[in-house]
């Protein structure tokens, strides 16, 4: 997805197509884990990992084999449905199988920090290997290999233990999914979460229209979107160490002033080089909240509600994906990328302060 997330945009930039038009379809990455979310992270509470992941990389592949055969716009814009939905669907059970297999908090902050590699490395692989195909063979070879390397992750999972179903405690009350926003603590993790995915997600739809207004190739552009991705997953090789050491709030703290500077200073960075530095430290401070929001998540929700609560999640953030870079797109259109940048700066750094709160949230799982 994170390829595709840059080789689709940039073929729609050169092919003439607005800033507005593309923050369309960047959203459309997200629109479809917005409505799969809840039911994908039920099915996962009920029949675990190979199913549901299965299900994904079909999804996958199919989008990436629409972009090759038919590289036209509305067509990546079906991709764009397909590939989202399909690795949101990946991660709600991966993440829910992850959660479960770890049964202390220790654990569970170690064991969402090396899970957290994973995604972070693909997100290097994908821009880069994409730009560097874009440059040598075109998008439609690139699509290609896009369409081919969830086979490659259906072939690992395949291989991976699946635990036993999840029994209702007696007397223990499902409800609805909605039901999970009573808990104040739930509330305030998942708003945090939403800042800092924001960030994340705008960082994805700024470097391609900044580099495409700047005269930088794809293979650069690729380049500085995959170093952002490299330094996500450099720091989430040293956080199991950091994790059992630091509490997660003050990680996350630390996580939401960095970005607020960088996000100040990064519209007057004017080459490749400078981009560049800011996108690693970008990805240095935003590469550890993900698992220490996943390791609190765990702690705080019910374990045969684990799924729901992933979903839950995936579902706020993602309806943010859908709105941000459209409201991104016409905010650059109209004032510029710069402003776009000074924007997240403030809201990021507006919400340190819910972020401080989440001292609150006391280790253990909940069991209600």
């Amino acid at each position: 997805m994170a390829g595709m997330r840059m080789a689709a945009p940039l073929m729609a930039l050169r092919a003439g197509y607005s800033e507005l038009a593309v923050g369309v379809l960047l959203s459309l990455y997200a629109l479809m884990q917005v409505f799969l979310s809840l039911p994908a992270g039920r099915y996962a509470d009920r029949h675990g990992l190979k199913r549901p992941f299965a299900i994904s990389v079909g999804a996958a592949c199919l989008g990436g084999a629409l972009a090759f055969a038919w590289p036209v716009f509305p067509v990546l814009c079906v991709a764009a449905l397909l590939t989202g939905g399909a690795t949101g669907g990946a991660v709600i059970a991966l993440q829910r199988h992850v959660g479960r297999a770890a049964h202390t908090p220790e654990e569970i902050k170690r064991a969402f920090s090396w899970l957290a590699i994973g995604p972070a490395f693909s997100n290097f692989v994908g821009p880069f290997a994409a730009g560097l195909v874009i440059d040598h063979a075109g998008f439609r070879a690139a699509f290609l290999m896009l369409a081919l390397m969830p086979l490659a992750t259906w072939y690992f999972v395949r291989q991976a233990h699946e635990l036993a179903p999840v029994v209702q405690p007696h007397g223990a009350h499902r409800g609805k999914a909605w039901d999970l926003w009573r808990d104040p603590s739930f509330r305030r993790l998942i708003l945090v979460n939403w800042f800092l995915s924001s960030a994340w997600d705008v960082h994805t739809f700024v470097v391609p229209v900044l580099g495409h207004e700047r005269g930088l190739s794809a293979s650069v552009i690729g380049t500085i979107l995959g170093l952002f991705a490299f330094s996500a997953a450099a720091i989430r090789v040293f956080l199991p160490m950091l994790a059992a050491r630091v509490h997660e709030w003050v990680l996350i703290v630390t996580a939401m002033a960095a970005t607020t500077v960088i996000y100040a200073v990064y519209p007057f960075m004017h080459v490749a080089l400078t981009m560049g530095l800011c996108s690693v430290l970008l990805g240095f401070a935003l590469g550890m909240v993900q698992p220490m929001v996943m390791s609190m998540l765990h702690q705080i929700t019910p374990e045969h509600r684990h799924g729901e609560a992933v979903g839950m999640r995936m579902l706020v953030i993602n309806a943010s994906s859908v709105a941000m870079p459209m409201l991104f797109g016409t905010a650059g259109a109209v004032v510029g990328i710069s402003a776009v940048f000074w924007t997240v700066a403030a809201t990021v750094g507006g919400g340190i302060r819910v972020a401080w709160r989440l001292k609150d949230i006391k280790a253990g799982r909940s069991s209600g």
